[in-house]
């Protein structure tokens, strides 16, 4: 009888703390903000219709094969990065008031027009068109980055302690890194970086697009940076 009492009050002791541990994991989860599943549906969409043009697209010579290749993947890498750079951020910043969620809806706005913007440039039948519409995907591009600086700097808010301390100068320098590529695609408005151009064998290259594919390398220079820093 006394060892019966003792291996139910055993049993007892080991459901009590095995309750406790669940309810302690039930308090600390944070279920993912219906804005962020939105988030990923529409970077997936805008990445898919990047490759559906790509499809739609008859290559006349194997030329002309390598630069639509080139094209989609500048807009599928500048789309990588900046989902990237959010799926990061998002992560640790809680989207609880209102002001966030609007800042969200026009950041998936631009995400969604980069890839009809972008196409617009390519199938564009002059060059004052391609310029103007260069102007819109410069743009565009200014203020996915803008955005995405205001959300990293309010992860670096020292009083809402959403990371770290030994991770707030990390996030400052992202948030840096990205204030610099929304400026790098605002100063390539300028008409002078569309007027001129690099030679590049048979193919003139304008400034403008070199500014544009210099920040795919932002993120690599920052950690290189970074490294740097710590040593």
């Amino acid at each position: 009888m006394i060892y019966s009492c003792g291996l139910l009050n055993s049993c007892h002791n080991k459901l009590e703390k095995e309750v406790a541990h669940l309810n302690e994991e039930h308090s600390s989860f944070r279920p993912r903000p219906r804005i962020q599943s939105l988030s990923d549906l529409i970077f997936g969409l805008a990445l898919s219709i990047g490759a559906l043009t790509l499809i739609g697209q008859q290559a006349s010579d194997f030329q002309n094969l390598l630069n639509s290749l080139i094209y989609y993947g500048f807009s599928f890498l500048i789309l990588v990065n900046v989902w990237r750079m959010y799926s990061r951020t998002m992560d640790l910043l809680p989207v609880e008031t209102a002001g966030l969620v609007n800042l969200n809806i026009v950041l998936l706005f631009l995400v969604s027009i980069e890839p009809f913007l972008f196409n617009q440039i390519l199938g564009s039948s002059t060059s004052a068109f391609a310029e103007n519409v260069s102007v819109l995907y410069a743009i565009d591009l200014a203020g996915l980055f803008l955005i995405l600086a205001f959300f990293t700097h309010s992860l670096v808010d020292e009083d809402k302690k959403l990371v770290p301390q030994s991770l707030l100068a990390t996030y400052r320098r992202i948030r840096n890194f990205e204030l610099l590529a929304s400026a790098i695609f605002l100063v390539s408005i300028i008409p002078v970086f569309w007027s001129s151009g690099i030679s590049v064998g048979n193919y003139s290259v304008r400034l403008r697009f070199i500014m544009w594919i210099f920040t795919l390398f932002l993120p690599a220079f920052r950690r290189l940076y970074e490294a740097l820093v710590r040593h």
